[in-house]
């Protein structure tokens, strides 16, 4: 059972209570936003918690060990401060979102319920389905090396060393307008080759959409512009003049490392392991068969 305070578990065990649920969710962008089930604002710990969201919860549960437990939250789309667009944008992803029991009237009685990360969110018909998992959902994530062909490191990390910061790398410019099918186009980058940015991350640094960071996955140089193929659930508007920065992108094999970046001796891949089509092959009077390495 969970521990509360002594005043409010009198509360509790009183023949008529006061009570409701408030979520606080720390968002990965650094903003902090409070909800609550009740039908008036309250400020609490402090945090301004407003119920024009809608929102509800699920039955919680919690387990012994090291399961994962789950609660579902659900809200209202149309919530002045809950926007579809950012949570196509990813910045409620991995959000701390921690659930409060709260005497309402009076708010500086309350007891810290659960800590929880948003982990699937589900939209439809103007309404969301957030699942919150427990902090034990760390140690269910996959940790260490993975033996492959490409590298694992980020591009620009520690592990891999590239410096973002040269110029070689990076670029700036601005939108000047959106496409249909959400193709952006952009001044500022014509001196990079096209394919130069595939694969690599665009981050607003003005506008709207300031903060957030996109990945590129196409680019091709038009005319002096760039245009901009972003990976995005759905289409997601700008305005011209619209600031950004951009980074280049990097598909992870050992060629591209060595070619585009020179920095083959931080390559953080096996681009030597045989794979499942060197397993199911067979010998072949053309093949190259003198020892020597495969990739160079």
């Amino acid at each position: 059972m969970t521990s509360t305070g002594e005043t409010l578990a009198a509360h509790i065990e009183g023949e008529v209570t006061s009570l409701c649920n408030c979520w606080r969710l720390s968002r990965s962008d650094g903003t902090v936003l409070g909800f609550t089930d009740h039908d008036r604002a309250l400020q609490c710990d402090g945090t301004n918690f407003q119920p024009e969201t809608g929102f509800t919860a699920s039955e919680a549960r919690s387990s012994f060990g090291l399961s994962v437990d789950t609660v579902d939250v659900a809200g209202a789309l149309s919530a002045s401060d809950i926007r579809e667009e950012d949570i196509l944008s990813g910045l409620y992803d991995g959000a701390r979102v921690e659930t409060l029991l709260v005497n309402w009237r009076d708010p500086s009685m309350f007891q810290r319920l659960r800590v929880a990360v948003i982990g699937k969110v589900t939209r439809r018909d103007g309404s969301f389905v957030a699942e919150l998992e427990s902090e034990a959902w760390a140690l269910d994530q996959p940790n260490g090396r993975t033996i492959g062909r490409g590298c694992d490191a980020e591009l620009g990390d520690h592990r891999c060393g590239v410096n973002l910061n040269d110029s070689r790398f990076a670029g700036s410019g601005t939108l000047l307008r959106v496409e249909d099918g959400g193709i952006v186009v952009v001044a500022g980058i014509g001196a990079f080759e096209t394919g130069w940015f595939d694969n690599g991350v665009l981050t607003w640094t003005s506008g709207a959409h300031s903060g957030r960071k996109e990945r590129v996955v196409n680019h091709v140089n038009a005319g002096g512009d760039a245009r901009l193929s972003l990976w995005r659930e759905a289409p997601l508007a700008g305005d011209a003049g619209d600031a950004f920065t951009i980074v280049a992108g990097c598909d992870k094999r050992f060629s591209t490392c060595k070619a585009k970046f020179l920095n083959q001796r931080n390559f953080r891949g096996f681009p030597h392991l045989p794979g499942d089509d060197a397993a199911y092959s067979y010998v072949r009077d053309e093949g190259v068969f003198d020892g020597k390495a495969l990739v160079k």
